[in-house]
């Protein structure tokens, strides 16, 4: 069963959340990074990319980084430009993009639960991705980017959300990229009580994104547990900064795949091998979209083709039967070459988020084919994370993404 706790958030002043909220650090290099908080002295990315505060002669993860991190966000504290919430309390977070609307709520999850399976992850974790978040939360003693996580939709949650959605919302505001962004405060005790009895209620909660971010939590958690032996396991260490999803608020966007050469195969013979494990139902000079799970479109050259899964090809297994799979056993392994996708430089990932237009542009410029993908479901997700299995890479893109800024959690003395 779920704990999924209140807590007493730093948030930003009235009036000031527009200007502080920032989109997840690793949504940025270093160079894009410095160009988004130029002239943007309140965004929270100064705080999250404490290595934009310095020339390039200074290392992205030196000592004097995360130092520079921990003095902006308690800068800004003292200077009540983050006010603390007078109690534990839920929040209610909703995104809306290009007129979908998806709403969350803000709460703090568990380390044990993490360890425990009852939040479940579809992605293994790299330690060099996770050190870096490690010790920014261990130096700023604060967890300052949400973690993003699905539930199976509830009546009782719904009915509160959607009640409190009537009141006037906290922060109201749309960020640059059209997104709108509106907070409520869930403080009454009754509802408080509810929300978090009916979580305990839950037996699975998954990760849907941010699995470093989690992990650096439970291990930064982890770690303080060790230092501090005669822990209760009520301190805040002890749970991580999370946004909870119903499953049928969740948009997943496909995420599509560019490859640099055919692996020494000729269009014809690349085409012919493809033609034995998907039929060709259709191709021409414009795009149509897969449509359904099993479909996927490839650009070769100026031509687009509407491939179909075969049947033999198909699988009832969690993660065979993934589009995404099947492309890599069948077509970008044994046909291209391409082993390992985490590591193989011929092949590149774009989210669906950057259209057709993309997928297009990269075939005349620096590749030679483009798959674009049917989107994973949530519930394809959640049937890989009951089964404890592991996606292939980039098989999930969200959004919208959550913005970093809007809550804080503190997790020990400062």
């Amino acid at each position: 069963m779920a704990t999924i706790r209140p807590f007493q958030a730093y948030r930003p002043k009235k009036g000031l959340e527009d200007k502080i909220a920032a989109l997840p650090y690793d949504v940025y290099n270093r160079e894009e990074a410095c160009a988004a908080v130029k002239g943007n002295p309140l965004s929270f990315l100064n705080i999250d990319r404490a290595e934009t505060q310095f020339d390039s002669s200074v290392d992205t993860y030196a000592d004097e980084v995360y130092a520079k991190a921990r003095e902006l966000l308690w800068g800004m504290i003292e200077k009540g430009e983050f006010v603390q919430e007078d109690k534990p309390v839920y929040y209610i977070y909703e995104l809306t993009m290009d007129g979908r609307v998806q709403t969350g709520i803000v709460a703090c999850a568990s380390v044990d639960d993490y360890q425990n399976q009852v939040i479940k992850k579809h992605e293994n974790t790299r330690a060099d991705k996770e050190l870096d978040r490690i010790r920014h939360v261990e130096t700023c003693k604060a967890q300052t980017g949400p973690i993003f996580l699905a539930y199976r939709a509830n009546d009782v949650i719904r009915e509160i959300i959607a009640r409190t959605k009537k009141e006037n919302a906290l922060y109201d505001f749309t960020s640059e990229d059209g997104i709108t962004h509106r907070v409520w405060c869930i403080r009454e005790d009754a509802d408080v009580k509810t929300i978090e009895n009916t979580f305990a209620g839950i037996e699975q909660i998954y990760i849907a994104d941010g699995h470093h971010r989690c992990a650096s939590a439970v291990k930064v958690g982890l770690k303080k547990r060790e230092a501090n032996p005669s822990y209760t396991g009520k301190e805040e260490f002890n749970y991580f900064l999370s946004v909870l999803f119903a499953d049928e608020e969740l948009m997943i966007m496909d995420y599509n795949r560019v490859v640099k050469d055919l692996n020494g195969l000729s269009v014809d013979g690349f085409m012919t091998r493809v033609s034995e494990i998907f039929e060709i139902v259709k191709e021409g000079k414009e795009c149509t979209k897969p449509s359904a799970k099993g479909e996927v479109a490839m650009l070769v050259g100026d031509t687009w083709y509407l491939l179909k899964t075969k049947a033999q090809y198909k699988s009832e297994d969690p993660v065979n039967g993934l589009d995404v799979a099947i492309l890599q056993d069948h077509i970008l392994a044994p046909m291209l070459g391409i082993q390992d996708p985490k590591t193989d430089k011929r092949i590149d990932f774009v989210g669906g988020i950057r259209g057709i237009e993309e997928l297009e542009r990269r075939v005349k410029t620096d590749c030679v084919v483009a798959f674009a993908m049917y989107p994973t479901s949530i519930h394809e997700l959640f049937a890989v994370a009951d089964a404890g299995l592991l996606m292939p890479p980039k098989s999930t893109w969200f959004e919208p993404k959550l913005r970093s800024g809007l809550f804080i959690h503190t997790i020990g003395d400062f």
